[in-house]
């Protein structure tokens, strides 16, 4: 005999038969039948927290647009909204509780909100949850309405407050890249091409560059937002309208505007719309794009801040745990790596995404749970992402100001500089010696005569290298003899 009493359940039926549900569930049937169907990743959809207010923001819209109508009466459409206020507002999250990986183009969640909001409004109306004659998920909260266009266009409405909240974040990366580039400003350098030497540069402007970087992707993210403004609420099943009152479509997007607080729009072409999901693909395009650019930044830091002794160790970067439970004292660039980590999940996701767009068949794709899915994800890390670069990488950051300007004075790369004035025969002859002879090349060009040690300090100032716009004219700066220019061997 089991020490356990058994759960308490009430008796729900569908167009299947009779299932149990929890008594003090908020959802149903239908909501119980997912459970049981999709064991899959256990990622409940109330995992997006800006999903499940979308889907309430949906759900009011319609019940508003249905009692301005005369579709749906004072007494049910006040509780309906009544409900949707108390989701959005943080409760009965705990209710959505279907995996976000389905079959069913989204069904199950559509169904997990119907059946959440007519019980909370069922309480709410001095009922018990499941007595669905006074206010029934189907009739009264589905009302004009089909998973193919709700599921849709709360992933748009969701993806709007994700996406301005990563706008904003990518603003403060490159703001914190920006304050470092000032920072840094008269920071000498050598600049490095292919890992090799090129030619002086400052660590500001190396930082510069981040922040541009960061900037011009926080552009392309609002870019991408306009193209999921645009919804098909109204569509039902396949585009065509059908159930919906005349006026249903241009109405409910007008309430869903004023309760959401940002433009929306209805498509032109409801049944495209209803069918094509290339919006969702291109914002996942600007997602991987802009992870992939700060992953490249990471690689950088991280090879910069390499060593300490052994490698480049030009920058150092806040030391946040102990490396190594075998080296004592090593310590590893963990942020940067974390980073990369998040770029190379939102590069599958994206390809997943990818997948499943080609994937629809004839009037809808089937496949939004996974592009859902990935793409909140996506948005959620990469924001997570980059706020923690921000926090406990960025703004740490210091330079190794004595080895960058030793790497300067000991670098090949500063005959580029001197070329002009001696000729790039001559200034490659110089190179190899110095390379040979572990010389420098200002003590090699003087002393071949090429040029004096005053033209010298003249042409490898810092202002000079870091900013060609300031470099003096080779017409006056100075007069090489030609005989002084030497050959190749």
């Amino acid at each position: 005999m089991s020490v356990h009493a058994p759960a308490a359940v009430r008796r729900e039926r569908d167009s299947l038969g009779e299932y149990d549900v929890p008594v003090m569930a908020y959802y149903g049937v239908h909501t119980a039948r997912a459970l049981d169907n999709f064991p899959i990743s256990g990622i409940a959809v109330s995992t997006y927290p800006e999903f499940v207010d979308a889907l309430a923001a949906v759900k009011q819209a319609a019940a508003q647009a249905n009692n301005e109508l005369g579709l749906l009466d004072d007494a049910r459409a006040h509780a309906i909204i009544a409900a949707c206020n108390e989701i959005r507002s943080g409760q009965l999250h705990d209710q959505f509780v279907v995996d976000v990986i389905q079959g069913g183009a989204g069904t199950s969640t559509n169904m997990n909100a119907n059946e959440v909001i007519a019980n909370r409004a069922l309480e709410l109306m001095g009922h018990q949850p499941g007595d669905y004659h006074w206010l029934n998920p189907l009739e009264h909260v589905n009302r004009g309405q089909s998973t193919n266009d709700v599921y849709p266009t709360a992933i748009k409405v969701a993806l709007q407050v994700q996406i301005r909240k990563l706008h904003g974040t990518l603003l403060e990366v490159a703001d914190a890249f920006g304050r470092k580039s000032t920072e840094f400003a008269s920071v000498l350098k050598m600049g490095r091409t292919q890992l090799q030497d090129a030619v002086p540069m400052t660590l500001g402007q190396e930082f510069s560059t981040y922040a541009v970087m960061m900037a011009e992707d926080a552009d392309r993210l609002l870019e991408a937002a306009l193209l999921v403004s645009e919804i098909n609420l109204g569509g039902t099943a396949i585009g065509t309208g059908l159930n919906t009152h005349p006026r249903y479509a241009a109405l409910v997007c007008e309430k869903l505007v004023g309760i959401a607080g940002f433009p929306l729009s209805t498509a032109g072409n409801l049944v495209e719309a209803t069918q094509d999901v290339g919006a969702f693909v291109q914002l996942s395009g600007v997602l991987k794009r802009t992870a992939l650019k700060l992953s490249k930044i990471c690689n950088d830091l991280r090879l910069l801040s390499s060593g300490p002794r052994s490698g480049f160790n030009e920058i150092n970067l806040p030391a946040m745990q102990a490396g190594s439970s075998i080296m004592p004292g090593k310590v590893n660039p963990v942020i940067p790596e974390v980073v990369n980590q998040v770029a190379f999940e939102i590069a599958g996701n994206d390809v997943t995404i990818s997948m499943a767009a080609e994937a629809g068949q004839l009037q809808l794709n089937a496949f939004e749970p996974i592009i859902a899915h990935c793409l909140f994800q996506s948005l959620t890390h990469l924001d997570a992402a980059c706020q923690t670069l921000v926090h406990r990488c960025i703004s740490g950051i210091t330079a190794n100001r004595e080895r960058l300007y030793e790497s300067v004075t000991n670098s090949i790369g500063v005959i580029t500089a001197l070329s002009p004035y001696i000729g790039y025969a001559a200034s490659a002859r110089i190179a190899k010696t110095a390379l040979r002879t572990a010389r420098s090349i200002p003590e090699l060009v003087i002393e071949d005569g090429l040029l004096t040690a005053e033209q010298v300090d003249r042409l490898l100032a810092p202002e000079a290298l870091i900013r060609p716009s300031e470099r003096i004219s080779i017409d006056t700066a100075v007069e090489v003899i030609p005989e002084k220019k030497k050959a190749l061997p």
